[in-house]
């Protein structure tokens, strides 16, 4: 029963996927199934709906509601110069060389595929500025921006950013390249012109060619796995030999070895290999011949001929002059696309087949640029309840001054062929099938195995998404960490401090445990360390006028000089010595007998303490 109504589920998940391509043209169907699954029910729980037939009801009854759907499942997590290592890697290892191998006046093509709000293409400005010198780079470097996702290319053009989104960026860098607007910062008009915006979708539109750098970083991990190898194809195809591919942390080349070089497996570097880059160069572009005065008559003649041939032409093809209006559409056309003859002379752009069934007006203005063919192959387009699958060729037009004289864009019906390509592929799928019921233990581990890669990348999904939580806890800890070390700090000053003061109360009680009279103490070179009162009361000498003064050579009624041969004995022999009379004068001039006991100091420094005392039994005249 569990099994049925999961079944049921898919099957509702896959129909409302359907309807999300024909209805908005947005193809999710190479999205992996678990990532996207989880995207759209977050969506419907918001929403309180349980059903994926519910939910379909909803977004036709209530068309804003595609536009939060859109922004659900497109994740976009991007800042300035984010994975700050890998984005080093690239500026010191990879563009020095690129930059080395490109001529001095050759363009420098860069395409940011996914680049949401456009940070990372501004990144890719800001890196090659910095290489370059702002002139150059303004002067050979085009970078293209890319992403299905319209609000967000909205946001890229704007070219706006809040303080808080550039604080990866360096202050130097940011006042270089942002110029204050408000309460935002907005990027310099000069450098902002170099990079074009476009809506693209790398698994159906036709990929931007002649690449020297290619960054598609965190995108490709969304897709499944036959998605991502056509995805990886268009990339080599876009690629010149020798241009660099940038992916994500969570994605790799490991099966593409014969075609790209790894230049840093650590950093997601990789080189295209020299070889052939798979889909042959499209047909020269069409030159148009002026004429040489003709009469009028065959003037109308030949336009007659010319839209007689047009018509008969067996593919749908639209006309549009320099400035991108329409002024031919052949009876194909009309019939395949609804077309009528009011619509010559309208702008293309304002027509629905310039965006539906794919994206052309981009592709248009590259062709136009380049002054080359472009194709799009098997492009899917839903008549009614079936499907029709056409190429679509742009091709260029070119007047005899060389100016750009026009473009011409043909429809080639192919639905019967891709739909035989098709039963090819599923009768082919069936055989493997079979043969892989033979290799079951086989089968097993590599089942394991991708559940683990699949796993691995959904984990980086979740990964994007607590990002910024992890960056407000790491901030936390380094404030935590801070006011911890600062802890640290005053308890060691707070031992210091223990310590001397242990110093000092264990000299005190040594003087102390002395005998009370006049009490020196003398360090081992004969520097006074302590001068009590008494001492100071029978000499008439203050502390702070014999503190650290050699005791020798002090100037007071005491006659030093004939106490040395006790000190030095006594520091000699650690033992006290004395009492031994000697004559003085006390502070007040009276004659005295002076006892001095010198007894040996057992402080940390050594030295001795002097006791001295006047004798009453006899004093001199």
């Amino acid at each position: 029963m569990g099994a049925t109504r999961e079944s049921e589920t898919d099957e509702e998940l896959e129909e409302l996927l359907g309807f999300l391509r024909d209805a908005r043209g947005f193809d999710f169907t190479g999205y992996k199934r678990s990532s996207l699954g989880r995207r759209i029910r977050k969506r419907m729980a918001d929403a309180d709906i349980s059903s994926y037939a519910d939910y379909r009801d909803l977004l036709e009854t209530n068309s804003d509601e595609f536009g939060v759907l859109f922004n659900t499942i497109l994740i976009n997590v991007t800042s300035m110069f984010r994975d700050p290592d890998a984005w080093t890697y690239l500026q010191r290892e990879v563009l020095p060389e690129l930059l080395a191998e490109a001529g001095p006046e050759e363009e420098i093509r860069v395409w940011s595929a996914g680049c949401s709000s456009g940070e990372e293409a501004y990144s890719l400005a800001i890196m090659f500025a910095e290489a370059l010198g702002i002139e150059e780079c303004l002067n050979r470097v085009k970078i293209y921006g890319t992403d299905v996702d319209e609000e967000a290319l909205r946001d890229a053009r704007s070219a706006l950013y809040t303080a808080k989104s550039l604080e990866a960026l360096p202050t130097e860098l940011r006042d270089k390249y942002f110029e204050q607007n408000g309460t935002q910062y907005s990027v310099r008009p000069d450098l902002r012109r170099r990079v074009i915006f476009g809506r693209h979708d790398v698994t159906r539109d036709a990929p931007i060619s002649r690449l020297d750098l290619l960054v598609c970083r965190n995108t490709l991990m969304y897709f499944n796995v036959e998605a991502q190898t056509q995805i990886i194809d268009r990339f080599h195809f876009a690629l010149r030999e020798g241009g660099y591919l940038f992916l994500g942390k969570a994605e790799m080349l490991l099966n593409d070895a014969d075609r790209f070089q790894i230049v840093s497996m650590r950093q997601r570097v990789f080189r295209r290999r020299p070889g052939d880059a798979g889909p042959p160069y499209p047909p020269s572009p069409l030159k148009i011949r002026a004429g040489a005065g003709a009469e009028p008559r065959s003037v109308a003649r030949n336009r007659q001929m010319r839209d007689l041939i047009v018509d008969s032409l067996p593919v749908s093809a639209v006309a549009l002059d320099p400035e991108g209006v329409v002024v031919l559409v052949n009876s194909q056309a009309r019939v395949q696309f609804g077309l009528t003859a009011n619509d010559c002379g309208r702008l293309f752009q304002d027509l629905e087949i310039s965006y539906r069934p794919v994206e052309l007006r981009s592709l248009i203005e590259q062709s136009t640029h380049e002054r080359r063919s472009l194709r799009v192959n098997r492009v899917e387009r839903r008549v009614g309840d079936d499907l029709q699958y056409v190429d679509i060729l742009i091709q260029p037009l070119t007047g005899a001054n060389g100016l750009p004289a026009g473009t011409v864009i043909s429809f080639s019906d192919v639905t019967v062929p891709t739909q035989l390509k098709s039963e090819i592929k599923r009768v082919r799928e069936e055989l493997e099938t079979a043969y892989e019921e033979l290799q079951s233990t086989n089968e097993e581990l590599e089942t394991t195995n991708e559940e683990l890669q699949s796993s691995i990348e959904e984990l980086e999904t979740t990964n994007e998404e607590l990002q910024s939580t992890n960056e407000e806890l790491e901030t936390t800890n380094e404030e935590l960490q801070s006011g911890n070390e600062e802890l640290e700090t005053m308890n060691e000053e707070m031992r210091i401090r223990t310590e001397e003061l242990d110093e000092a109360r264990a000299f005190l009680e040594g003087v102390m445990s002395s005998i009370a009279a006049g009490v020196v103490v003398l360090e081992a070179d004969a520097r006074v360390r302590s001068w009590n009162r008494g001492a100071a009361e029978l000499w008439g000498l203050r502390p702070d006028e014999v503190m650290d003064e050699v005791f020798f050579g002090l100037d007071f009624g005491l006659p030093t000089e004939d106490l040395r041969p006790v000190i030095q004995k006594c520091l000699d022999s650690g033992r006290r010595t004395g009492p031994i009379a000697v004559p003085a004068v006390n502070r007040i001039g009276r004659a005295i007998v002076c006892n001095v006991v010198c007894s040996p100091f057992d402080g940390h420094h050594g030295g001795v303490v002097l006791l001295m005392e006047e004798s009453h039994s006899a004093s001199l005249a």
